[in-house]
């Protein structure tokens, strides 16, 4: 069996999104067409959200979440859009390693980061500040304060850049 395309591990991301979102009682909206930055609309607490989905494969340790999309024309990369709290309210990640479902809340992308981390193990050298890990993101729910005192968007430990 082949790999599966971008496009179908998008697709398999939105609908584990959608299903999550729908267990937990949420009402949702799909967007029509490839234009909108985000692909599901929620309701919650009577007020329409923007979600953006990404699928990603974990190591077992750490979450890798992608905070941009290339749009492509021919197979080429047209342009780079990173997403912040002026497009999105939530970027909802579908991890296939762990078949799990993490919802970031737009307010922690900053002026459009490339990516951040999501621990689903402790680090090795015991670090526990500006540490984001993966069990806090399993709901639609405000962030906690230990959230708001994180690093500030665009910067990262050394250790997760790129």
């Amino acid at each position: 069996m082949s790999q599966p395309t971008r496009k179908q591990k998008g697709d398999l991301a939105e609908l584990m999104v959608a299903c999550d979102l729908r267990r937990r009682g949420y009402k949702l909206a799909i967007p029509f067409g490839e234009e909108c930055d985000y692909d599901l609309v929620v309701e919650r607490r009577g007020n329409l959200e923007r979600v953006q989905v990404k699928h990603t494969d974990s190591d077992g340790e750490v979450i890798t979440v992608r905070c941009y999309s290339h749009s492509l024309t021919n197979g080429r990369i047209r342009a780079v859009k990173r997403y912040t709290a002026v497009t999105i309210d939530w970027l909802a990640v579908y991890d296939r390693s762990t078949d799990r479902c993490y919802y970031i809340p737009a307010s922690e992308l900053g002026d459009g980061r490339r990516q951040l981390l999501l621990r689903l193990t402790p680090p090795k050298n015991n670090q526990r500040a500006r540490i984001r890990f993966a069990d806090d993101y399993l709901d639609l729910s405000d962030p906690p304060q230990s959230r708001l005192e994180m690093e500030p968007a665009g910067l990262e430990p050394a250790t997760s850049c790129l």
